[in-house]
């Protein structure tokens, strides 16, 4: 099932959206270590920035996704159902992110509700990884056919 959104048969926002993944587990994992050294401003520093990175990237993978996501009309099929999902938790986690930012911006004193929502965020982009994954291995989604 080929997409509009694609540069010579490929998809593009499978393309982009190891950027705000990477960006956003790398993000947690620097909180993480900066929760549990002795001067963690560094790594909270680290953290907020592949966020700010993670959370622009986001965006740019959004508008190819958008684009197959509307090319795929019919909500009655799975493909449209998990897709709708799929694009669900992705605008929760761009929310979330967003929050989080704003938070570390605010001169909040202690980084735990911070460090949960990213806990949170990569949780969901989990199970986002994984329906966007059920998109392509079973139904076929973004696959280019030879016929």
């Amino acid at each position: 099932m080929r997409t509009p959104a694609s540069i010579a048969k490929h998809p593009i926002h499978p393309m982009l959206v190891v950027f705000p993944l990477g960006l956003w587990i790398f993000s947690l994992i620097c909180d993480l270590i900066g929760l549990s050294v002795a001067a963690p401003a560094v790594w909270h520093t680290v953290a907020f920035y592949t966020m700010v990175g993670g959370l622009i990237g986001a965006l740019a993978a959004a508008v190819p996704g958008l684009i197959d996501f509307l090319y795929y009309k019919g909500g009655a099929s799975p493909v449209y159902k998990i897709a709708l999902t799929h694009m669900t938790i992705n605008l929760t986690v761009v929310v979330l992110y967003a929050v989080n930012i704003w938070l570390r911006t605010s001169g909040q004193e202690s980084m735990k509700v911070s460090v949960i929502l990213s806990v949170i965020g990569v949780g969901m982009i989990a199970v986002s990884g994984w329906l966007g994954g059920q998109m392509v291995h079973v139904y076929g989604v973004g696959v280019e056919t030879r016929e």
